[in-house]
């Protein structure tokens, strides 16, 4: 993970540095905001920003976006308090780290912010044989291409490939094609020099130029432009770019990897994606079978889960009953890993006693695991354990469902979002991720709570503290 320090590197500040740089991550610095934007402009990225809480970073962060550079923010100082704290979260600052540092913290900041530890985790044979595969081309310098369903782990399978290929000491830099609009999309990859469109103020290097030695995905390729499609095809032939509005080709060095969810042979004879870019995508087809085609790898990746998101939440790493590992395995998680890290993160916070037991395993729309419309596979059949637990989760269910009577829609919503982040302690990343709604929605709900007076838990701490947004 690549990291950008922003700020005088005082002495505990340097040891927050090496802290997460024994983490892994590697480290640029600089003094000033401005010099953030300048460098992240000219193509020195990051992954993540550590600012010092006393500059100010909602203008920082305005002066990326502006740029169309997103990158997340955490917050660091010495002596802080509370309401310093509270402000820097309140400016965009996804966390708040206190000086000195703590290494626990550090370690799990970078690993819940950046969400940068992905490991390839398998034990089903399905996905063993395409994991040898991906053994086999990862050092070669081939284009390829990454299929399967959403939340099959694609983008996990292209920085194994990176990390494994002979480009792994270069940056691994991702572009989502799907969720840049197409006016901005080619400025996004290939860049612009100054002047080159109204609001072009400096020259900005583009994906491709970033990604220079090492590995450039382009994640939902189906998605691009036909227009795009052409430079793009240029680009991977001859490794040669041309920036908007810029007058000379810039040579680039680098390795493509795609993905897509869709079958992209069809999309060629529909006259939506080009034939001859297809071939230069898919010299190597890496196809991600689904979960439900790897049932062998539903307990591991479960088991997985549970460690991290125990870890990060601060709670004890409780089993799986055999009861809830029979029902993961009979769910058909449309959703594939995606969800099932999504259930288990849940799982954690919603599970008493000495193991995560089937109520504690919900899916999105809060029903458990295993009941009505729980998706059980064809020809399995699953049974709600008995007795105690299931007659004590009714009644549990029925006096929330009799609570809520009377409420309107947006109280109930309230409730929920603040029980979820008292749940995370605080965390706006891990509640974001549960409620299944984006960092920044979240964050304008809790500013909508704070003015009305409503208590805020606090990042890190799960103590409510009056008027405290993020």
């Amino acid at each position: 993970m690549r990291l950008l320090v922003v700020g005088r590197l005082s002495g505990q500040l340097a040891s927050a540095v090496k802290m997460a740089m024994a983490h892994g991550a590697k480290v640029n610095h600089v003094e000033r905001a401005d010099q953030a934007t300048e460098q992240l402009r000219r193509g020195q990225g990051a992954d993540l920003l550590m600012v010092d809480y006393q500059l100010d970073i909602a203008a920082l962060i305005a002066a990326n976006e502006a740029e169309r550079i997103t990158i997340p923010v955490v917050a660091f100082g010495v002596d802080a308090d509370a309401r310093e704290a509270a402000a820097a979260i309140k400016a965009g600052a996804k966390e708040f780290i206190p000086l000195p540092p703590d290494a626990e913290l550090i370690a799990a900041v970078l690993s819940a912010v950046a969400d940068d530890e992905k490991p390839m985790i398998s034990a089903d044979p399905s996905m063993k044989a395409v994991l040898q595969l991906a053994d086999q081309v990862a050092r070669s310098e081939a284009s390829i291409l990454i299929t399967g369903e959403s939340g099959v782990g694609k983008e996990v399978m292209a920085r194994y490939l990176h990390e494994h290929s002979r480009r792994s000491e270069r940056p691994f830099i991702s572009v989502n094609c799907a969720a840049i609009p197409d006016n901005l999309l080619e400025s996004e990859l290939f860049g612009h020099e100054k002047g080159a469109f109204t609001g072009a103020v400096a020259r900005r290097i583009g994906k491709f130029e970033e990604a220079d030695g090492g590995t450039l995905l382009l994640d939902e390729i189906s998605e691009m432009d036909a227009r795009l499609q052409a430079k793009l095809l240029r680009a991977i032939q001859e490794r040669v770019i041309d920036r908007v509005g810029g007058s000379k080709p810039v040579s680039v060095n680098i390795r493509i990897i795609a993905t897509s969810n869709r079958d992209l042979s069809k999309a060629v004879a529909e006259g939506v994606f080009r034939e001859d870019l297809l071939y230069r995508l898919n010299v190597v087809n890496l196809r991600l079978p689904s979960l439900r085609e790897r049932p062998g790898d539903i307990g591991v990746l479960a088991d997985h889960f549970i460690k991290k998101y125990a870890a990060a939440n601060g709670v004890p790493v409780r089993p799986m009953s055999a009861a809830a590992r029979q029902a993961i395995v009979a769910h058909r998680w449309p959703g594939n890993v995606r969800e099932l890290e999504n259930a288990m993160h849940r799982a954690v916070l919603l599970a008493v006693g000495p193991e995560i037991d089937v109520d504690a395993i919900r899916l999105p729309d809060g029903q458990p695991l295993g009941g009505m419309g729980g998706g059980v596979m064809a020809g399995q059949a699953y049974e709600a354990p008995q007795g105690g637990i299931a007659a004590r989760a009714a009644q549990a269910a029925d006096a929330v469902t009799r609570s809520f009577v009377g409420q309107t829609v947006a109280a109930m919503e309230k409730t929920l979002i603040l029980d979820t982040l008292t749940h995370c302690l605080g965390n706006r990343t891990h509640a974001a991720n549960i409620l299944g709604i984006s960092i920044r929605t979240l964050r304008n709900k809790l500013n909508e709570y704070a003015d009305e007076g409503a208590a805020i838990p606090a990042p890190q701490s799960g103590v409510s503290a009056s008027g405290y947004a993020a």
